[in-house]
């Protein structure tokens, strides 16, 4: 890329892999949590929403210290996971990916429940009363309605895995090609003499590309409201 150091372009491409596999992996499950959280009705539901928010709560050193006693190569999970699938976690792009994941999930639970918390129920009983079923009350009526949510809930938790840093840094630490993302790379610029120039590149490449996901998140939303209410 014009103006970036092969080191600089490789931290940029490899916070655009770690963010986008984080949120396509906490996507369906993010969308169940804000389900069971905006219907459940059972007790006990306070502790799942507190501990859905407890990211934003701690501090990400230690939200990246928790993912390291659990899933690194000593943890039970990260132990079961290496063992079972050959999956490994620690020090490696795929542990940058959790990190993003769990720090932007409480950010997607709470715009996708907000946006189902928004959908009359009884647009969905009356579908029900027809014979569909729960499957496809939801795929044909509940989904089109929240979706805009959904996209919403998906580019904030983009947004916050493109500028994680404290639980990334924590879980899989800074290693140039590896895990470096965007802020490490920054953090690591702002380290050495005469880093000012390349940090504040890549904070501006940060802004732009921040700018772009809302922007093309607002233009799909928009032309999906458009479409159901022509619908």
């Amino acid at each position: 890329m014009t103006g970036l150091t092969p080191e600089e372009a490789t931290a940029l491409m490899l916070s655009l892999r770690v963010a986008g596999v984080a949120v396509l992996a906490s996507l369906p499950v993010g969308l169940a949590v804000a389900m069971v959280l905006a219907r459940g009705r059972w007790p006990g539901l306070w502790l799942l929403n507190a501990l859905v928010h407890l990211p934003l709560i701690l501090p990400p050193v230690v939200t990246g210290y928790f993912l390291l006693l659990a899933f690194g190569r000593k943890g039970p999970v990260g132990t079961f996971l290496e063992q079972a699938f050959g999956l490994v976690f620690a020090f490696r792009w795929t542990g940058a990916a959790l990190a993003a994941a769990v720090m932007g999930f409480p950010l997607m639970v709470r715009a996708m429940r907000l946006a189902i918390e928004a959908v009359d129920p009884r647009i969905e009983e009356a579908a029900s009363t027809l014979g569909a079923s729960r499957l496809a009350v939801f795929r044909s009526v509940t989904l089109p309605l929240i979706l805009p949510g959904v996209i919403a809930g998906a580019v904030l938790a983009f947004a916050k895995a493109m500028g994680e840093f404290g639980a990334t840094i924590t879980f899989v630490s800074n290693i140039p090609g590896q895990t470096q993302t965007l802020p490490s790379a920054i953090y690591t610029a702002l380290q050495v003499p005469g880093g000012d120039a390349a940090a504040g590149r890549l904070a501006l490449i940060s802004v732009i590309v921040a700018i772009g996901a809302v922007l093309l998140s607002e233009f799909i939303a928009r032309r999906v409201a458009a479409r159901i209410r022509g619908a």
